[in-house]
């Protein structure tokens, strides 16, 4: 793992330095265009030796993917000492309106609006949960269970990608010109940018208070996955003849809580009894942003940016049309309720 690690390392750390010199960049974002910028080198380049299959380069991958996987998702437990149960159990219940008005608004859109555009069903379902749940953690727990082709999963974590580093590049500026607070950011971005690393970059990228209350948000809304994939698991079983859905989807379901929400509400709950000092919260602060730099680092150096232009545009336009709507759903479900 040590090369993969080191390469995300130094880019993590050279991003870090530019998001002091330009704040309003910040190191979250800037280390994940670094990486993206930095991509073609992690990836093989299988035109100069026949018979080579693309993907990352077999000496970087290991640290790679540990690095877009748990450790993002160590940094989202760190980010557990900055709040309270209370807080978690206040924010997780006011978002329930926007978080499900969102969902429904992009489930519908992306059922009717896929068809009419003539884009396979399993394409379809892929783009629509992924951008509105969770991104690719979503589409990596529905697709075995609507068995959809490596080939479909591998555009719709394209697409969902792309519009990724737009919500981190616009939303920020877009909740300073609308005059958002802190909390109301939080919201937006826990509701209407797709995976977590890019939710906790645009909201950190705000403000440290939006980056809690987005992260709040966020998880609550992961939990989403649930009575998706057991839905999604019934029609697949009505279709295949079956009555109901079988019981190893319903244990599958239950496995989909993420190790990471517990961590996060286990630190929470230390925290919300003094068991994490007020000294250390700067610190752990830093250090949760800093994981953070590192994971989208190495996301950004797995896009393959080649795959994403050889699929073809109309399932792109649709993760933009998806992408605005949930946006604005959740913008106008904010100010419909005060």
């Amino acid at each position: 793992m040590l090369p993969g690690l080191v390469l995300v390392l130094a880019i993590a750390g050279a991003a870090t330095g530019v998001g002091e010199v330009l704040p309003l960049l910040g190191a979250p974002v800037a280390g994940i265009l670094i990486g993206v910028a930095l991509s073609g080198l992690a990836h093989r380049r299988p035109g100069l030796r026949p018979g080579l299959r693309p993907g990352l380069r077999p000496g970087l991958r290991p640290g790679i993917v540990l690095a877009s996987g748990f450790v993002l998702q160590l940094a989202v437990v760190v980010l557990g000492s900055q709040l309270s149960l209370r807080q978690v159990a206040d924010v997780g219940l006011s978002s329930l309106p926007v978080m499900l008005g969102t969902l429904a608004a992009c489930l519908v859109t992306a059922y009717f609006l896929g068809r009419r555009m003539g884009i396979d069903g399993d394409l379809r379902t892929l783009v629509g949960v992924g951008t509105a749940i969770c991104g690719a953690s979503a589409i990596a727990a529905v697709s075995p269970v609507i068995k959809a082709r490596s080939a479909t999963v591998a555009y719709a974590i394209s697409t969902i990608f792309c519009f990724n580093i737009a919500a981190v590049l616009l939303f920020p500026p877009l909740g300073h010109l609308l005059g958002l607070s802190q909390d109301a950011f939080g919201l937006f971005a826990g509701t209407a940018v797709n995976d977590t690393s890019s939710v906790v970059a645009a909201a950190t990228t705000y403000g440290a208070e939006a980056g809690n209350h987005a992260v709040v948000v966020k998880l609550t809304r992961t939990l989403m996955i649930i009575p998706i994939c057991l839905a999604l698991g019934g029609i697949v079983s009505r279709r295949t003849a079956t009555t109901g859905p079988r019981p190893h989807l319903v244990r599958r379901a239950a496995g989909l809580v993420p190790w990471f929400l517990v961590g996060f509400l286990l630190v929470a709950a230390a925290n919300s009894v003094g068991f994490v000092p007020a000294s250390a919260h700067v610190p752990l602060q830093h250090a949760s942003v800093f994981l953070i730099t590192v994971a989208l680092a190495a996301i950004g150096l797995s896009t393959d940016i080649g795959a994403l232009r050889r699929a073809g545009p109309r399932p792109l336009m649709l993760g933009g049309v998806l992408w605005v709507v949930v946006a604005c759903t959740s913008l106008l479900l904010q100010w419909a309720a005060g």
